[in-house]
């Protein structure tokens, strides 16, 4: 055997080429490849995480002042709003990337710092689906279900319930001292050897946690009541999909949606709730009229007139974007329905449920491009430099 192939070197020397974009001081091409934002993704080109705020701030302070500002205990306050391009050049201005971020605003301390603590809201995204799928009233609500899912605010909410039971039994209970992050937290809270370490009984916890005024209106099969504190096995997300999976289509799931679930965010200290419909016109671009107006219809019910909890209160805050002249896709649904009297799409003058979305301009497509180059450099260059 010839054990010198081990130490030996090939005579070809190996050439290392510059990248492709290296000359240009790039560590690759810097630009996404299609506008559509996908916030799930990994990659900073296509989740919305470069991006320039001064870009959009005239509209970021008119959602600020005419939604997160006002106090969810106004009864006045707007829980349908739209945020409407101005533009027709289609794709690409912004506005995915514009929820994104405000969504992740919102969510950072859910809301407290932009409204001066009158407000806990948490914000979620919903976009509907291609092809037709989302055209019914009924889908739009499972695919919201399922965003809630998504975000873990039904997690977050029972985490928070548990600790306020803690704190309330406990008053010299430091939560700085015994978590030290977000994701600490929830590893603690689902613990069994967590309470029995810190001689925290989690039967005494169950029961505080049931004291909640707000949890003694709901129907004794809600899932929270599912819980087994003496196996220690606290309730959970899953337990509240299964349920919400079990229930008949039709009135059951919007009591479920529009009741009891908002009767559980009230109960875990949330006043409110943004729910950003990125595309709606992916919604009325498949129904018939009849279907535009049925749509309408059930969308007023739940949002303000019905006997719903949310109806009463208004928790659920709906903002739908909408590219150029979707509003007049919708116009007649919106009339027949009555919508449009209580949160008017085409307003004549300046509305405050109507965030335009501007078109971007030349030197905002500057400073946007200046963005995504500095991202990628591969030796960091001043800002104003291209």
């Amino acid at each position: 055997m010839d054990l010198s192939k081990y130490s030996k070197r090939p005579k070809a020397e190996l050439v290392i080429n510059n990248g492709r974009y290296e000359a240009y001081n790039l560590k690759e091409n810097p630009f996404p490849s299609s506008p559509f934002v996908n916030p799930n993704s990994n990659d900073a080109r296509n989740n919305g995480e470069i991006y320039e705020p001064s870009i959009r701030d005239q509209e970021n302070k008119a959602i600020e002042e005419n939604f997160f500002k006002v106090s969810q205990s106004d009864p006045n306050h707007l829980r349908l709003g739209y945020i409407m391009d101005t533009s027709y050049i289609g794709r690409g201005n912004g506005k995915s990337a514009f929820l994104v971020n405000l969504q992740k605003k919102i969510n950072q301390d859910f809301g407290l710092s932009i409204s001066n603590e009158l407000n806990k809201c948490f914000a979620i995204i919903l976009v509907p689906e291609t092809g037709g799928k989302t055209k019914t009233f009924e889908s739009f609500i499972d695919l919201l279900v399922g965003r809630i899912l998504e975000s873990n605010m039904i997690d977050d909410s029972l985490l928070s319930l548990r600790l306020e039971a803690i704190t309330t039994l406990h008053q010299d209970f430091n939560i700085e001292k015994h978590f030290s992050d977000e994701s600490d937290l929830r590893k603690k809270l689902q613990s069994r050897d967590w309470y029995s370490e810190n001689n925290i009984d989690f039967r005494q916890v169950w029961q505080q946690i049931l004291y909640n005024t707000y949890l003694n209106n709901l129907p004794q099969d809600f899932p929270i009541f599912s819980s087994s504190p003496l196996l220690f096995q606290p309730v959970n997300q899953s337990n509240f999909k299964e349920y919400y999976q079990s229930l008949k289509r039709g009135k059951p799931r919007l009591e479920f949606v529009f009741s009891h679930l908002v009767t559980l965010f009230l109960a875990a200290g949330f006043n409110g709730a943004y729910i950003f419909v990125d595309d709606f016109e992916r919604v009325p671009d498949f129904q018939s009229e009849r279907q535009k107006r049925d749509f309408a219809l059930e969308l007023r019910t739940c949002l303000f007139d019905g006997l719903y909890i949310n109806a009463k209160v208004g928790f659920y805050n709906l903002i739908l974007v909408l590219h150029a002249g979707v509003s007049r896709l919708i116009q007649s649904a919106w009339e027949q329905s009555g919508l449009e009297q209580r949160s008017p799409i085409l307003f004549k003058g300046t509305s405050k449920n109507v965030i335009r979305f501007e078109k971007i301009t030349v030197k905002d497509a500057y400073s946007l491009i200046q963005k995504y180059l500095q991202a990628y450099r591969v030796n960091q260059v001043d800002a104003d430099t291209f």
